[in-house]
């Protein structure tokens, strides 16, 4: 199941709006029932229409997480800006190039 959050984003998006801030745009809560996750939408502050069925963002959204997962595996594995700029310096641009594009290959996005 994909997060409430990025089927909004995506919704938001196809509808003309890039960004969302979750601590006024639009507020979600979570009520537990029984133990299960029932995320909704508690307020709604955007310029466009509340969106009353979302299921048909749900394939876009598992696509955009599990980039969105892809991209935190590259940024670890290319390291701190420090690490970077220490190749550079010590075996040069095209082996860092060559490096990082390794690690891009290595982890595609979908």
């Amino acid at each position: 199941m994909t997060q409430l959050s990025t089927l909004i984003k995506i919704y938001a998006k196809k509808n003309g709006v890039d960004t969302i801030d979750y601590t006024s745009d639009v507020l979600l809560q979570d009520d537990m029932e029984n133990g299960v996750s029932k995320p909704y939408i508690k307020e709604w502050n955007l310029d466009i229409p509340k969106p009353d069925d979302l299921s048909e963002y749900e394939a876009e959204a598992k696509k955009e997480e599990a980039n969105q997962l892809v991209i935190a595996k590259r940024v670890s594995l290319y390291g701190s800006a420090i690490d970077q700029i220490q190749i550079l310096v010590e075996q040069g641009v095209d082996a860092l190039v060559e490096r990082n594009l390794k690690i891009k290959s290595d982890n595609p996005k979908e």
